[in-house]
């Protein structure tokens, strides 16, 4: 395996990224519950789970620093790309972007894609139950779906077609995302 092959499994290396650009514990936990969808969903499709893993953990490493549509990922990416960041690595944090337009290819890209506002507006929903993840079910994430006041930065479009892109009905992707972060709970503040 290349060195770029090795770095982009390397989940101590991105840690240590996302720790240097970013400051902020509720981006550092999103990007991580970003990470734990995607292994699971890697585990669940048989592919690569540290090389998923890591693309989540660092899909929005460049915010703090390019806060705005203009800039946010594609600043970004030259970085990754002189750190040694293969171009498929890179590819798939520039596709999150609906702005970018750029075509989701690979079923990385799409679960990327599909995992990214649905597990920040999962934690957002956990954030207003007692309980938090502990019983969290499908049926009462769709009924703060459809609050566009609440949340109302999460793109409800971008959650629909994020699961149409992967093939899932949209309770089961909901399903699947709490169940991944639920083991998690403490680590990412969700825990009553």
């Amino acid at each position: 395996m290349s060195d770029a092959e090795d770095l982009a499994r390397d989940r101590d290396r991105a840690q240590a990224l996302l720790e240097e650009w970013v400051a902020s514990d509720a981006l550092r936990r999103h990007c991580r519950s970003v990470e734990i969808a995607l292994r699971a969903y890697a585990a669940e499709l048989g592919e690569d789970a540290d090389a998923w893993g890591c693309v989540g953990l660092l899909h929005d490493f460049d915010w703090e620093r390019h806060p705005s549509l203009e800039r946010h990922p594609q600043d970004g990416e030259p970085v990754l790309a002189a750190l040694g960041y293969p171009e498929w690595f890179r590819r798939a944090i520039l596709s999150h972007a609906e702005h970018v337009h750029l075509p989701r290819e690979t079923a990385l890209e799409r679960h990327l894609f599909a995992c990214d506002e649905l597990a920040g507006f999962i934690h957002a929903c956990a954030l207003m139950r007692p309980d938090r993840l502990e019983g969290m079910e499908p049926r009462s994430v769709r009924k703060k779906l459809k609050d566009k006041r609440f949340a109302a930065n999460v793109s409800r479009e971008d959650i629909t077609a994020g699961a149409e892109g992967i093939g899932r009905d949209l309770d089961d992707h909901i399903a699947f995302v709490i169940a991944a972060l639920a083991p998690h709970a403490a680590e990412l503040g969700l825990t009553a």
